[in-house]
Formats: C-alpha cells, structure tokens, sequence
C-alpha cells in the first residue's frame, strides 16, 4: 500500500466501529521522507513524502476505509530523563546538549534526550540530576529559528539587523 499523505490524527476524529490499526515508527524516522513498513495487522505500506517533511506525529491517520483506520504509534525509546529545577540550570543544559548537536525533547517540565553513553556520562560528571527511563519521544524541542526573511507578515530578528544595517 503506497501512503503519500497523511489524513489528520486521531485525536480529531470521531472513531465508531472501526479497528485501529498501528504502524510503529521509531522517533528518529518521523521525519523520514520514505519508509517501508508494516503494520501491526501484517500490512505492507510504503510512506512516500517526496515535497515535505512529514513530521509524523502520534495518532497521525495514515489510510482508512469503512472497517480500519490505520495511524502512527511512536515507539518508546530508552532516553536521559532531566528535570531541571530553574531556569538557569535548563539555560545550562541546553547549551551543553545545543553545542553536541543532539536532538531534545520535552514532557511536561522533564527534557529528554536518546540515550547516549558519552552525553550521560558527561551530564553525570557535570553533577546534573537525571535518570534513563523508557520513554515516547513525541514532543520535539525546535529550536530552529526563522529564516532571514518575511514569513507570514513576520520578520526575524536577524532579518530585522540586516535590513537595518543596509539603511545605514
């Protein structure tokens, strides 16, 4: 089954009488552009998203007919579980995970982060409370900024710098 376009998530939908159908994914693949898989049930399904990131999230619909509904299911993941306890040790944190280019994620007030043996070692040496936990890591932290141009009717700060300095 070739899948090209998600149809909503489930949570906005009114489910009656059908059986629900997972495709497991693993975090690191939400965001895959194609992926060969198979369902829970034993289907095959292609996910092809060749003009856009999917960025598929949890309980996205993929396919449904009259009697299944087929969505995503993230898989849980062993993950550093941190609970900062002020402002600046979370300033702190996302510095030192920032400059490692590790991606993070958020639950609550906890941040999460795949288990990495050299990142727990150095969090732990550094005196950070944290713990690994299995956990869903279905809440990315982006932490991109704006492109240096107009995005519905907004203007980034950098933006906001360059066209100023070329009024100068």
């Amino acid at each position: 089954m070739l899948i090209t376009k998600k149809l909503g998530n489930i949570s906005a939908s009114a489910i009656t009488n059908k059986s629900i159908d997972k495709l497991s994914i693993e975090w690191h693949e939400a965001e895959r552009r194609i992926l060969h898989k198979t369902t829970q049930s034993g289907i095959d399904v292609t996910l092809k998203f060749l003009n856009r990131n999917p960025d598929f999230k949890e309980g996205d619909v993929l396919w449904q007919d009259e009697n299944t509904i087929i969505i995503v299911e993230i898989i849980p993941t062993e993950c550093i579980v941190i609970t900062p306890g002020s402002l600046i040790v979370a300033a702190a944190l996302s510095y030192e995970i920032g400059n490692r280019h590790v991606p993070l994620f958020y639950e609550g007030v906890d941040l999460l982060i795949p288990y990495d043996v050299p990142l727990f070692n150095l969090l732990q040496a550094s005196g950070y409370s944290i713990r690994i936990e299995e956990k869903k890591l279905v809440q990315p932290f982006k932490t991109t900024v704006l492109p240096h141009l107009q995005i519905a009717g907004d203007v980034s700060i950098t933006g906001k710098k360059l066209h100023l300095s070329k009024s100068l």
